[in-house]
């Protein structure tokens, strides 16, 4: 049961219990039919608790806002005055138009040639950033102030669960002291809230339940204000600049903020924001600082003392876990040189208290949050799983305690506070956010796919079983790969047009490089398993040959892609994992070069391994993160200098007095990476790479029976 707790001076009064249903969405006008929950009629949420009675400077409710009317609530009671008397429902959930500010600094205005798109003058391609969101109406960047204004409005987060300004949810497990058949007992308001003695219980529908929190009494709680004055000053004044770039750039590929809400609190003066979540969101937008032809001529502010606020603020902030913490813990891990296996295991823990890995399809909180705690949710699962993969260690997240439904279209609704006021998007914009949502929503599936291969073929359990079946553990692996592998080639033959690689971006920048690149790393983690148990001592020369033969079709493909990605790609958004995934293409062609049965073949893999470090030399000075990988492939290098001389084949035949196997496949050199015109990677549409392993036997068919190689698509 899910509840929520918040330390009250005196028990609350009981009252007729309420039945448990989801929460309406927000009325807006253009809402249409669809988006609405069906679950309409049942009790709503208000905003925070009840004053006793609301004066004129108080936020009205959203009837009296319509009539124009003073609201006027009396005490003990739920409903205002002339809701009361008209028999209707007393809800605030409707915000009224903010006021627009105008820009104070007349330089800091966007030119005429500049409002609608910007460009970068210098080589790199133009981001081609849309009319800002930000800098066109607020403040330049708004000032750092202890209190604001009365009459300024603010969106209204009371009714949400995770975004609460001053108090934070937990959620009550089963097994917990707070048993499920004793909070059924208590007695719960319209809220779905229930008073007792050690704070306050909210319960989100018939089964879970949380408890509700003060911040005041967290450590350090003060400190959070001072935090926030600290980043808004070290950006000062390009605050709102840096914010337009991140909505532009990194949000489209990376959607765990609710964008309008945010903006419509930037905008309003907002002091409650999560500091490091602003300074996460500040240190991504600089790596895009000199495509913005105002920022390049300034001076970049120092990231690595946004860095050290930021990690102190998440710090404290995991004391009052709140949705911001953990958007805030996902965006520092973007960073290519964070550390992301400690701070990754902690954010799944804050996660879990907040309930993220429940279904929350049917709790009674906004319609748009239940989508954003979605997103948000299978970042944080998305996080987890690449991390074990990049570090060899075990995931935090078991399916057997993930509840989280697939996503979809609707879990990317942005309404709420600021949807009414938002900028209509273009076509164009329109076009390039379902790709966006489209290219999150597949990484989320191939993420699947690649933890079933971890589990499969990397825990302590497969490493066992592989181990106990001695020469046979070769034929297991291939058992347990052929399924694995249908479901890889059934995703990449579902792939949508919008997200392939030689989909059109008409001079954009596109992070589509990420989702293929997680995909050839998957297919590789798969395929090195298998080379790692193929025995070179007493060797199937037939078997040996296949398999290898895989291997190698693989890599091939692998180097072409990364190969032939032109400017647009690189200097995208890339998934935190994208560094070492580069990094497991040379590893894998280091591990076929260390294991290669004859020096021809070992040649081979020196050639293209020494085509691949210059490649990703190259390519770095367009994507600084690659420079990982270049180090990395030269670890890798300086421990094949141990490497003993291999026998050439000859050598081998004669001491075998056997012919000699089916030749291997033969691939054209490597050409230099084409940054201006070079094409995109092609695959079949099939998206195969296990090489003949489609009839019965261990290995798949035999040479010239039809199997054919996969081609990057």
């Amino acid at each position: 049961m899910t509840t929520v707790l918040a330390i009250q001076p005196g028990p609350m009064p009981r009252t007729t219990p309420v039945p448990i249903a989801a929460a309406r969405p927000r009325k807006q006008q253009k809402l249409s039919p669809a988006k609405e929950n069906p679950t309409a009629g049942k009790p709503t949420s208000t905003n925070g608790s009840v004053s006793n009675t609301r004066s004129r400077r108080e936020r009205p409710c959203d009837a009296c806002r319509r009539r124009k009317s003073r609201c006027v609530i009396h005490e003990g009671a739920a409903l205002c005055v002339l809701c009361e008397f008209h028999k209707q429902e007393c809800t605030f959930v409707q915000s009224p138009l903010p006021r627009k500010r105008k820009v104070v600094d007349g330089d800091k205005k966007d030119s005429p040639n500049v409002s609608k798109k910007r460009s970068v003058d210098a080589e790199p391609p133009p981001l081609a950033l849309a009319t800002p969101t930000i800098t066109a109406t607020a403040p330049s960047p708004p000032q750092p102030q202890p209190l604001l204004a009365a009459n300024i409005h603010l969106p209204q987060l009371g009714e949400t669960l995770g975004l609460q300004r001053r108090q934070h949810s937990r959620y009550i497990g089963l097994s917990s002291p707070f048993d499920p058949t004793l909070i059924g007992l208590s007695h719960f308001d319209i809220r779905n809230e229930s008073t007792f003695d050690l704070g306050t219980l909210r319960r989100v529908n018939d089964h879970e339940c949380f408890i509700m929190l003060p911040d005041e009494n967290t450590q350090d709680h003060a400190e959070e204000a001072n935090y926030l004055s600290h980043v808004e000053q070290l950006v000062h004044p390009h605050g709102p600049a840096l914010l337009d770039i991140y909505f532009q750039v990194v949000h489209p590929s990376y959607p765990i903020i609710q964008k309008h809400l945010f903006i419509e609190r930037y905008r309003s003066g907002d002091r409650s924001f999560s500091p490091a979540l602003l300074a996460g969101m500040y240190i991504l937008a600089l790596n895009w600082w000199s495509f913005d032809p105002k920022l390049a001529n300034y001076s970049k502010p120092d990231a690595a003392r946004l860095e050290a606020i930021a990690m102190r603020s998440l710090t404290l902030a995991m004391e009052r876990p709140k949705l911001s913490t953990v958007q805030a813990g996902l965006l520092l891990l973007q960073r290519p040189e964070s550390d992301s296996w400690s701070l990754t295991t902690q954010l799944v823990a804050i996660g879990q208290e907040l309930g993220l890995h429940l279904d929350c399809t049917s709790w009674s909180i906004p319609h748009w949050e239940r989508g954003l705690r979605k997103r948000i949710a299978w970042a944080l699962y998305m996080q987890d799983k690449w991390s074990s993969l990049i570090h060899g260690r075990p995931s935090h997240i078991f399916n057997a305690n993930w509840a989280v439904k697939p996503i979809t279209e609707d879990d990317f609704n942005e309404e709420g506070d600021g949807y009414d006021t938002r900028q209509e998007e273009t076509e164009e914009e329109a076009e390039e956010n379902h790709r966006s949502r489209t290219l999150f929503a597949q990484m989320i599936s191939l993420t699947q796919i690649m933890a079933e291969v971890m589990d499969t073929f990397y825990t302590q359990t497969a490493i066992q079983d592989f181990a106990n079946a001695g020469r046979k553990s070769t034929e297991l692996i291939l058992a347990r790969a052929k399924p694995v592998q249908i479901k890889l080639r059934q995703w990449h033959e579902r792939l949508p047009a919008e997200v392939k690689m030689h989909a059109p971006s008409k001079s954009k920048l596109i992070s589509t490089g990420y989702l293929h690149l997680a995909y050839f790393a998957t297919e590789i983690t798969l395929h090195r398993r298998i080379v790692q148990s193929l025995d070179t001592k007493e060797p199937d020369n037939y078997g040996l040959f296949m398999c290898r033969n895989a291997a190698k079709t693989r890599l091939i493909s692998a180097m072409d892609f990364v190969n032939r990605l032109k400017p647009e790609h690189l200097q995208a958004f890339w998934f935190f994992a994208s560094k070492v995934n580069f990094t497991l293409i040379g590893t894998f062609g280091s591990l076929l070069w260390a294991t290669a049965p004859a020096r021809e073949e070992a040649e081979f893999y020196k050639l293209r391994l020494r085509e691949y470090r210059w490649t990703l030399s190259v390519s770095s000075k367009r994507a600084d993160f690659l420079e990982y990988a270049v180090s990395m492939l030269d670890a890798s290098r300086a421990m094949l200098n141990n490497l003993a001389e291999k026998p050439s084949l000859a050598e081998q035949i004669s001491k075998a007095g056997v012919p000699p196997p089916a030749p291997p496949m033969m691939y054209p050199v490597m050409r230099a990476p084409q940054f201006d015109e070079g094409e995109d990677v092609h695959m079949n549409d099939d998206g195969a790479s296990f090489e003949g392993f489609d009839d019965e036997s261990p290995y798949g068919s035999r040479p010239g029976s039809g199997a054919h190689s996969p081609r990057s698509q």
